[in-house]
């Protein structure tokens, strides 16, 4: 007889459990998943371009957000975290994938990139107190990491932000959009759990966005910009971008 839940933790490992196996995007176990997805680099997916983010790229031009020590959640090729460095921003880039991590070291290995550290493993362990990238940071930023957390894990994320970002420190998010022209499934969280699987990733309205991140200050939230094949910045109007701020004193 299993009664074993105890602590919160197991409470989020249960959960984690009422998905089918198939549809892990964000433990351990699946990074083998990431890996078939990263195998063939001639797929013409839209985040496999060497581009930074369109709106990280104006948050640091505008100068809203400045060098510092930074967090690439779900880094991939490395696309962000090549930018950051460029800028001088002393960067920890974290991925599941051992294919999305060796694909970013060969980027930056062809780009001469200095101040970059990729760690292939699972955020929250790898970010947990007292861990290797437990902070603090003055910028954490995802793009394409979160809609792939089921609903239970947001409490993970936070947690996370919570523990990791420096006060006054910064959160940049892309995620799928929900709405008119946006991408990812709308199916609410409990049917989620029904269907067993995330349907390839969550849709969020900015209200739930707003809802979910209260605890930072808005900054700005919108539609991604669509780039032309020719820019060298990736953006794509099916995706929210977001920044907010943690407060200077906790």
């Amino acid at each position: 007889m299993d009664r074993n839940v105890r602590t919160t933790d197991d409470v989020l490992a249960l959960m984690d459990g009422l998905f089918a196996p198939e549809a892990d995007r964000w433990t351990a176990g699946g990074a083998s998943w990431w890996d078939d997805f990263y195998a063939d680099r001639s797929k013409e997916v839209p985040f496999f371009v060497d581009k930074p983010d369109e709106s990280l790229d104006a948050y640091l031009r505008r100068g809203l957000i400045t060098p510092g020590r930074a967090l690439d959640l779900g880094c991939g090729p490395g696309r962000n975290a090549l930018h950051l460095a460029s800028l001088g921003f002393d960067v920890d880039a974290v991925d599941l994938s051992p294919a999305a991590i060796a694909w970013a070291r060969e980027r930056a290995d062809e780009a001469g990139a200095r101040g970059i550290r990729f760690q292939r493993g699972d955020a929250f362990a790898l970010t947990a107190a007292g861990a290797a990238l437990a902070g603090p940071y003055d910028l954490i930023h995802d793009s394409g990491c979160f809609h792939h957390l089921p609903p239970h894990r947001r409490i993970s994320y936070l947690a996370l932000l919570e523990r990791c970002l420096a006060p006054g420190g910064y959160f940049t998010l892309t995620c799928f959009a929900a709405g008119e022209g946006g991408m990812g499934s709308e199916l609410p969280d409990a049917e989620l759990y029904r269907a067993g699987g995330l349907q390839g990733g969550l849709a969020y309205p900015p209200e739930a966005l707003r809802r979910i991140f209260s605890g930072l200050t808005e900054i700005e939230l919108r539609r991604m910009n669509d780039e032309a094949p020719a820019s060298p910045l990736f953006g794509e109007p099916f995706l929210w971008t977001a920044l907010f701020r943690s407060a200077a004193q906790r």
